[in-house]
C-alpha cells in the first residue's frame, strides 16, 4: 500500500532524514521506533505532504505522492494524527470531528462516520457540544483520531497516540487502535512506548539519526537483544 524509496529530508542545513526505505502492506500495523530525533515524525510529515523529501520517493497504491499537496494525499485515503494532538481548541468536539470531513464529497454519508466514531469513543458522543480545549489529554487524543477517521482514510498515520497520558488511557487507546486496524484500516504508528508498539504491531522498523537501522517482524524485533536493550528495558 506505502512504500517509501531511499528517501530523505532536511530542515534546511539539518538532514533528518537519509535513504529511508520502508513498506506498509495493506492491513496491517508497521510501528516505527526510535529515540527522540531519530527522524520518526519526519518521515509521517514526508508522507503527508508536509515536507518534501530532497531526495527518494513515496508511493501509495502505486502513485507517486511526494509532490502532491497535503490536501490531494488526504484525498487519496491518507489521514495524519499528528503528535501533540492540535485539536482546535475554540471549536466544540463536533466541530471538530466535521472538519475532518472537510475533502470529502460524499456528503451523504458523513453522520454514519460521525456515528462509528462516537461507537469506538463514547466520551465524544457526551462531549459533543464542549470545546475541545477543556478535554483531558486522553479525551483530546481520542478527539484527534476520531478527527482523522472521518476522512475516511484507508492509511492512518499515528504519531506518538501514549505521549503524556495516564496507563489506562493508554490501553484504551492501542485497544481502540488494534480495532480500527480489524476493520480494515492500515496503520502506520510512530511510538516511544516500544513494548505497545510492538506489541500491536507485525512489523517494525527502527530508525536511528535518521536511517533504518534494523527492520523485520515485530516478534523478532521483541527479542533483539539491541532493541530490548535500548527500547524494552526501563
Amino acid at each position: 500500500m506505502l512504500r517509501l524509496e531511499r528517501v530523505s529530508a532536511a530542515y534546511g542545513r539539518i538532514q533528518a532524514l537519509r535513504d529511508v526505505s520502508l513498506e506498509v502492506p495493506a492491513g496491517s500495523v508497521v510501528a516505527l521506533l526510535g529515540a527522540n530525533g531519530a527522524g520518526k515524525t519526519t518521515t509521517l510529515r514526508v508522507i503527508s505532504g508536509l515536507l518534501r523529501p530532497t531526495a527518494g520517493a513515496v508511493y501509495f497504491d502505486g502513485r507517486r505522492i511526494d509532490r502532491l499537496p497535503p490536501e490531494a494525499i488526504v484525498r487519496l485515503g491518507v489521514a495524519h494524527v499528528p503528535e501533540g494532538r492540535q485539536v482546535f481548541a475554540d471549536l466544540t468536539v463536533g466541530e471538530n470531528l466535521i472538519l475532518g470531513a472537510y475533502a470529502r464529497r460524499d456528503r451523504r454519508n458523513i453522520s454514519a462516520d460521525l456515528e462509528r466514531v462516537f461507537n469506538l469513543f463514547p466520551v465524544l458522543r457526551e462531549r459533543r457540544k464542549q470545546l475541545a480545549g477543556t478535554l483531558s489529554g486522553g479525551e483530546q487524543q481520542m478527539l484527534a483520531i476520531g478527527r482523522a477517521l472521518m476522512a475516511r482514510p484507508r492509511l492512518l498515520l499515528l504519531d506518538e497516540p501514549s505521549l503524556g497520558l495516564a496507563p489506562m488511557v493508554v490501553r484504551e487507546i492501542f485497544r481502540t487502535v488494534r480495532r480500527i486496524n480489524a476493520e480494515g484500516t492500515t496503520v502506520l504508528l510512530v511510538e516511544q512506548d516500544a513494548s505497545r508498539a510492538l506489541q500491536v504491531a507485525q512489523t517494525a522498523y527502527v530508525l536511528q539519526t535518521g536511517q533504518v537501522v534494523l527492520w523485520g517482524p515485530a516478534g523478532a524485533l521483541r527479542q533483539n537483544e539491541a532493541v530490548r536493550r535500548s527500547y524494552l528495558e526501563y
